[in-house]
């Protein structure tokens, strides 16, 4: 009989302030007052409504819908409604709410960063007043939900030359005719925010498609080892008419889509910094528990030692991550920044989730432990929003004054 074993409790004197036992250095305590009492709001219901069931969502690689009017009644996105007084949330609380999702699992956190940072990022961005007011209401509630389809099935890292979807103008209409691929949350959002080519000019627009549109097809994409809980879908466009209503007048080239690219790659490395801590966490929490020769293995220096390498990296990546909110709150940091951050931090999740495996043995690949999940998840987040060769390059480029790209 396996013993499942989740986070464990926060002991002193982390309990005292209501911290992570990962955050080994108290970054959680940059935030104000009300930002902790958010973020504390957020725990409680990852851990509570969403830590019990995402393990067997996971094995079925399906979405609890159930979990999303607890989104909303977080009031994360109330801010984004045009209608709201609520300021915007700092870049620091931004970054922590999307580490604390992949604390509790990373899947859930992509659902957010998609539909939050990516399609109503978008709209915020590229959209006019009209689109906004009549779009983003619904998705700050939660009650439409958005995808942002970028990705082709032949354009990945070189999407920007090569995209291959195209838009024509015919009238009052746009005809979008093409395919996407890896688009999250596409087989059930509302909202899907797909970018074209136009055949006329060659610049990169954008448009929102919503559900129902003629020509507009998603089908989920099957056998995923990884953020099995995200819906990707594979998208195709088939003579597609879109309004000129739903182009977004202020996507004017790629040059646009790829801000909002670079507002969103540093929460795909906050995300990483969740998976470490969580990996860790579950490691300490094992390591006090299991026995072997007659003691726990948390008293054995080479366990003591893949821990202390994990809390390492979790720190680091976490001190770089404040570091990075600080400049883009400061309206001073660049896209080599956000660059490093992902590269960095991924490839170091993917180091401190395999020496919690590895401090799990056998028990470390199966379900009941929650440790493999993040085990593969890892893999994705490592990937998506830009390999680490491609960030690699970015920053390359920026310290020797000399483009790499091929």
């Amino acid at each position: 009989m396996t013993t499942t074993v989740t986070l464990p409790s926060t002991p002193q004197p982390y309990l005292e302030r209501g911290l992570l036992p990962a955050d080994f250095y108290s970054y959680e305590e940059l935030l104000s007052d009300a930002e902790r009492e958010k973020v504390a709001r957020i725990r409680e219901f990852f851990r509570t409504e969403a830590a019990p069931i995402v393990e067997s969502y996971w094995a079925r690689a399906e979405f609890p819908h159930e979990l999303v009017k607890g989104f909303a009644k977080l009031g994360l996105l109330d801010w984004a409604d045009p209608n709201s007084s609520d300021p915007a949330p700092s870049n620091l609380m931004t970054g922590i709410t999307a580490m604390e999702m992949a604390h509790a699992d990373p899947s859930l956190s992509v659902f957010f960063g998609v539909h939050s940072g990516l399609a109503i990022g978008s709209i915020l961005t590229c959209g006019s007043d009209e689109q906004k007011r009549r779009w983003l209401p619904a998705m700050s509630r939660f009650e439409k939900i958005g995808a942002f389809a970028l990705t082709e099935p032949h354009g990945g890292s070189d999407v920007a030359g090569g995209m291959e979807t195209t838009a024509r103008r015919d009238g009052d209409e746009w005809v979008l005719n093409g395919a996407k691929r890896w688009i999250g949350n596409a087989t059930f959002a509302d909202l899907v925010v797909v970018w074209a080519r136009d055949v006329e000019t060659s610049k990169v627009l954008g448009f929102v498609v919503e559900k129902g549109t003629p020509g507009f097809t998603a089908t989920k994409i099957e056998n995923k080892f990884a953020l099995r809980i995200v819906q990707n879908a594979d998208i195709v466009l088939d003579e597609c008419r879109v309004p000129e209503a739903n182009r977004m007048p202020n996507a004017k080239s790629f040059r646009d889509t790829a801000e909002i690219l670079r507002r969103t790659r540093s929460g795909v490395a906050w995300q990483a910094v969740g998976v470490q801590f969580a990996a860790y966490e579950l490691a300490l929490a094992y390591a006090t528990k299991r026995t072997q020769f007659g003691r726990p293995i948390g008293k054995f220096q080479m366990v003591q030692d893949l821990l202390v390498k994990m809390l390492g990296n979790a720190t680091a990546c976490a001190g770089m991550m404040v570091r990075l909110a600080q400049l883009q709150h400061e309206g001073v940091y660049r896209d080599e920044q956000s660059a490093l951050a992902k590269a960095y931090c991924t490839t170091r999740m993917r180091e401190t989730v395999h020496w919690a495996r590895e401090l799990f043995g056998g028990n470390g690949i199966v379900l009941d432990y929650n440790i493999g999940r993040f085990v593969a998840d890892s893999e994705a987040l490592y990937s998506y929003e830009g390999t680490r060769e491609m960030q690699t390059l970015i920053v390359g480029k920026s310290v020797t004054g000399l483009s790499a790209f091929v």
